[in-house]
């Protein structure tokens, strides 16, 4: 019994992680209609970033806050420069950028920091002060980490003007701006926020797996599942599903696949839901006359 509670609570701190991941792809889905490929290779970038701060002898939390600023202004930058010109291109077109966008980041991130796998200290205790026989200090931090980002997320989009107007710019861009809204600026500041909460699901995770070049592959996959399972269309939804999914692959890891097999959950539960609820969980069925 004490197996499968240890199996819960790690479940739940990568969930946070998947969560966070999930909630950026949707930011920019809304935004976009198409998946960004990059995201994953964006966070690991920002992730070297805030480990280069700390080697030179900058404290954690001012390498994280000023890692997370720098996020957002890449994001922003990247919206701007190679998104928007193809904004109104076919779809293949948006796919080439994101997956042009995924090589060039993995590239430099390889080219400047080079390949080497690099421990990222973690800033949080070894033992935890709640439960430590379920869970480490580490995956209580992470978890207290993203689930506080979450919640400034939520209560942004919820009471701000700003988050207001991006809301409307995602949802319906023509009627936001009739009424004044700067729909392509709305956009971009989209895009940077997801940078901003891609660098930090990067952060958490790179004490758990080491800092390599390919460090957020498998999570983005993880995030895609999570997404996908809350409903692409739904940021909240995609924060539950990132949950699920969290626990999910922990304790099919642990009884059934075993760990090596684990990713496998992730494939099963994307192919799964576009096979049997495209929608996802909490997702809207949209429908368009022709």
């Amino acid at each position: 019994m004490d197996g499968f509670i240890l199996q819960i609570f790690s479940g739940l701190a990568n969930g946070s992680i998947y969560a966070a991941v999930g909630l950026a792809l949707v930011m920019i889905y809304q935004s976009t209609h198409h998946i960004n490929f990059a995201q994953g290779e964006m966070a690991t970038f920002a992730t070297f970033i805030a480990w280069s701060l700390i080697e030179n002898g900058m404290s954690y939390w001012l390498a994280f806050l000023l890692t997370v600023g720098i996020a957002f202004v890449g994001g922003l930058v990247v919206q701007r420069v190679f998104i928007r010109p193809v904004e109104r291109a076919p779809v293949l077109n948006n796919v080439i950028v994101f997956v042009g966008l995924l090589v060039i980041f993995n590239a430099m991130s390889g080219w400047i920091f080079d390949h080497t796998v690099k421990a990222f200290a973690s800033p949080f205790p070894t033992k935890s002060a709640v439960f430590p026989q379920y869970i480490s200090g580490h995956q209580l931090g992470s978890l207290g980490v993203t689930l506080a980002v979450l919640l400034v997320v939520y209560l942004f989009f919820r009471y701000t003007p700003i988050g207001l107007a991006m809301r409307a710019a995602a949802q319906n861009p023509d009627s936001a701006s009739l009424v004044g809204i700067r729909v392509s600026w709305m956009l971009a500041l989209g895009w940077g926020l997801a940078s901003a909460i891609g660098s930090v699901a990067g952060m958490m995770m790179a004490p758990v797996m080491f800092l390599d070049p390919n460090l957020m592959a498998g999570i983005l996959l993880y995030g895609f599942a999570a997404a996908l399972l809350g409903g692409i269309d739904n940021p909240w939804g995609a924060v539950i599903g990132g949950f699920i999914v969290g626990v999910l692959e922990n304790i099919l890891g642990a009884y059934v696949i075993g760990s090596d097999l684990k990713l496998t959950v992730a494939l099963v539960l994307i192919v799964g839901t576009l096979t049997l609820k495209p929608n996802g969980l909490f997702g809207r069925r949209v429908v368009t006359r022709v």
